[in-house]
């Protein structure tokens, strides 16, 4: 009877595990860059991250309890959704079958469980009545698949919370003096030479940056460079920080050549934590950052109320590319001149 009930039970169990699997998958992606990405920021900011996680448990929920209408729901949301994905990462380049094999767990799998639960509904009917049941074996498929995710949500926030609340932000948002290993430099006040954001609701790219002195000035588009890419020496020379005046407080109409662009090895030195440097030093070669003490979103050099946790650097990783570090000094990447998001930010820099 046993293995009897089971040959009709799988799709399920199978389905059953799969919702567990994706909804955990979605708790840990969500809550970690809700704090590491979201954190200090608006409400609607720091919450948004955890959307795609409360959507699963909401079908999940619609599944278990009507599986031909949540197993419909399911395909056509997730088809919906792996369409819109892969399309965005085909505009940008991403998509390959390796990019779709690991995202595939937590969009394409949607339809296969959505699948599996149309066939479940076929077979409950036919399926052995069980005796009366404990509360939690007769709701063991609700329990895995709300509880493991809140059991995600609660192992990531006991590791984020103690860096949170020892968070240093000293409200200063005017230029500071940061030295760090063998760098000292002014870095630039709030303003246009520091996260500047834009009506859109992001920041300026890297090419928006480099072509600013670039006729018409400003961060308006270009006519004429719209497919190409800014260089090294076009941020030297037209630059946004070019123009900064010598407080930093406001743009002007031609060229100061007081601000500039950091370097990656300048921003990796400037990281702090607790207002301590971090000794962070880049080792270009292997694509790594060695520190010290793990640094943090923290003043003089970061606004932690601010979107960004990424600062644009002067450096060229490539004709395409521009590197840019993040606030905890994990890795130095780099991103296409053309890209801007409200996670990446930068900041202009003078000497002393």
């Amino acid at each position: 009877m046993f293995f009897q009930n089971l040959k009709k039970r799988w799709p399920g169990y199978l389905s059953t595990a799969f919702l567990a699997l994706i909804t955990g998958m979605w708790a840990f992606w969500g809550s970690a860059e809700m704090y590491y990405e979201g954190w200090g920021t608006s409400f609607s900011g720091t919450v948004r991250y955890l959307i795609p996680v409360l959507v699963c448990m909401i079908l999940a929920s619609l599944a278990l309890t009507w599986p031909k209408v949540g197993g419909w729901v399911i395909i056509v949301l997730g088809t919906g959704f792996t369409a819109w994905w892969w399309g965005l990462a085909y505009s940008r380049g991403w998509l390959n079958w390796r990019w779709a094999l690991s995202t595939f767990p937590v969009s394409g799998i949607l339809i296969v469980i959505g699948a599996l639960f149309i066939l479940v509904a076929k077979r409950r009917r036919s399926i052995s009545h069980k005796p009366a049941q404990p509360w939690w074996r007769k709701n063991l498929s609700y329990l895995l698949v709300l509880g493991i995710p809140l059991l995600v949500f609660l192992g990531v926030s006991i590791y984020y919370f103690p860096i949170l609340i020892t968070r240093v932000d000293d409200g200063e948002r005017g230029a500071r003096l940061i030295e760090g290993h063998g760098v000292k430099l002014i870095w630039a006040p709030q303003g246009p030479g520091w996260n500047w954001k834009q009506p859109w609701g992001g920041y300026p790219s890297w090419n928006s940056l480099a072509f600013y002195g670039v006729p018409p000035l400003g961060l308006k588009e270009k006519v004429d460079f719209e497919d190409k890419d800014a260089t090294l020496a076009d941020m030297q020379e037209t630059g946004l920080c070019r123009y900064l005046n010598v407080e930093g407080t406001a743009l002007m109409d031609a060229p100061q050549k007081i601000w500039r662009m950091p370097t990656v090895n300048e921003l990796v030195s400037s990281l702090t934590l607790h207002g301590e440097n971090a000794g962070c030093v880049w080792d270009r070669e292997e694509d790594e950052i060695s520190c010290q003490i793990t640094p943090d979103k923290e003043t003089p050099l970061w606004a932690p109320d601010e979107e960004p946790i990424y600062y644009w650097a002067a450096d060229e990783d490539n004709t395409e590319e521009a590197y840019y570090v993040g606030y905890n000094g994990n890795s130095v990447s780099s991103q296409g001149k053309w890209w801007g998001n409200p996670r990446h930010g930068y900041r202009c820099v003078k000497e002393e």
